[in-house]
C-alpha cells in the first residue's frame, strides 16, 4: 500500500506542476485519484478474500483435530473401564 500511496502522491505532483490548463490538470488529478482508489479496493478485497480462505481453512483443520482427539479421549476412556 506504500508503494501505491507514493506512486499516486508522486503522480499528483507531476501532473500540478506540469505546465497545462487548470481543467486539464484537475481532470488528471480526478483520474490518478480514481485509478489510486480502484487499485487499493482491488488490493483490499484481495487481501479480505484471503483472509477469510485462511480463517475457514484454519477452522476446519481445528474442527478436525478436536474429533481427532474426541475420539482418541473416548477409546482411552472405554480401555480404562475394562
Amino acid at each position: 500500500m506504500g508503494v501505491l500511496a507514493g506512486i499516486a502522491v508522486g503522480s499528483a505532483f507531476g501532473i500540478l506542476l506540469a505546465p497545462e490548463k487548470g481543467s486539464k490538470t484537475r481532470k488528471k488529478i480526478v483520474k490518478q485519484g480514481e485509478d489510486f482508489t480502484n487499485g487499493l479496493t482491488e488490493k483490499l478485497d484481495s487481501f479480505i478474500e484471503d483472509s477469510l480462505e485462511k480463517y475457514e481453512t484454519a477452522m476446519q483443520r481445528a474442527e478436525e483435530l478436536y474429533e481427532k482427539g474426541k475420539a482418541r479421549f473416548d477409546e482411552v476412556k472405554k480401555a480404562s473401564y475394562k
